[in-house]
């Protein structure tokens, strides 16, 4: 599916100007996003991730370059037309007490209501359609105080898309939920996109979540800039793989997300597949064992499909160990090496 490119950035670059010095983030930025897709901002802490969510919301100008919206230059939008095109949901939580749900979610239709803010016939549908859209509608009529973070941050979301822009940007939406909440909100935002067509675009520190539901990723690096692409290409190309190298941490091919590095002081060949072979190599490697189908080792491990409760052990000098559990397999293997010093005789 064709998609149209909602925002162009050409030659931007952003920053601070202060009275004495100019304090520059990120220079050079040429890319677009997309109508119909969730784009998701990858950084490290003081990268700048704000400051460009900032500059592309006409919160601060940048400090060169041209940002297209619609086509048209960001700069030459009037706050109120803007208000029709971009919406904007920030990191700081909702604590707004003695309003409803609905209410709030009225609230994006402030840049159409003019001074008094009365809702029409119109306004009063696109309120209900946001509140559909998000799932919310049995919690239309609670107080905002009485809702858990997650339920207030898709209030939230409604309201954003009452607003009835083209454009939707979030900051850091997940920061303050729990893992569950964290999965429900950009499943919903990935959702949207495709029941909508609306661009949307969030900064976030949950790169599991990011690589597995984002159309795009945009990684931003102090040094190198900002690499764009989908999840795919970024890992066929290296730059999820470089992206965290200095730090510990290691993009894994095989899982397709990131992993804590680790020092490995032996080896085994892992055969099988699916969510046996992945969960015994997890195992392994978190002992500093390193296993997959590519490892050239007498010892072998079969995560057998035909017979799925068990594993099979395969070592020089001893008959091959049917074994039932992980548990139990790492049990032998470790005694296996601490026995041996890591040379292949015999497993206990």
């Amino acid at each position: 599916m064709n998609k149209t490119p909602t925002i162009i950035l050409r030659h931007l670059a952003i920053g601070y100007r202060g009275k004495h010095r100019t304090k520059t983030v990120a220079t050079g930025i040429d890319t677009a996003i997309y109508s119909g897709e969730l784009t998701c901002l990858l950084g490290t802490n003081g990268v700048g991730k704000s400051t460009l969510l900032r500059t592309l919301s006409a919160f601060q100008p940048p400090l060169e370059g041209e940002i297209l919206v619609q086509d048209k230059p960001l700069r030459k939008f009037k706050d109120k037309e803007l208000a029709t095109v971009i919406s904007v949901v920030l990191t700081e939580k909702c604590d707004i007490r003695n309003m409803t749900v609905r209410e709030l979610v009225g609230m994006g239709r402030s840049p159409y209501t003019g001074f008094w803010g009365k809702l029409g016939s119109e306004d009063h549908r696109l309120v209900e359609e946001a509140i559909d859209l998000v799932g919310i509608r049995p919690l239309a009529e609670r107080m905002l105080h009485t809702l858990s973070d997650g339920e207030r941050q898709k209030a939230m979301i409604a309201k954003a898309l009452a607003q009835h822009t083209p454009v939707i940007f979030l900051d850091e939406p997940t920061a303050f939920l729990d893992f569950p909440s964290k999965v429900d909100i950009m499943q919903l935002l990935h959702q949207l996109t495709r029941e909508t067509g609306k661009t949307i675009f969030l900064s976030t520190h949950d790169l599991e979540l990011a690589l597995q539901i984002a159309d795009k990723i945009w990684l931003m690096d102090r040094n190198k800039g900002i690499v764009t692409g989908t999840p795919e290409d970024l890992a066929l190309d290296g730059s999820l793989g470089s992206f965290f190298a200095s730090k510990g941490i290691a993009f894994d091919m095989e899982t397709g997300l990131f992993r804590i590095t680790n020092n490995y002081r032996c080896q085994v060949r892992l055969t099988g597949h699916g969510y046996k072979y992945s969960l015994v190599r997890k195992a392994l490697q978190r002992n500093g064992i390193l296993a997959n189908r590519n490892v050239e080792s007498a010892i072998t491990i079969e995560t057998r499909t035909e017979r799925p409760d068990t594993f099979l052990l395969q070592a020089p000098g001893t008959q091959s160990l049917t074994i039932s559990s992980i548990e139990t397999l790492l049990d032998k293997i470790l005694t296996f090496f601490q026995s041996t010093g890591n040379h292949e005789t015999h497993i206990p």
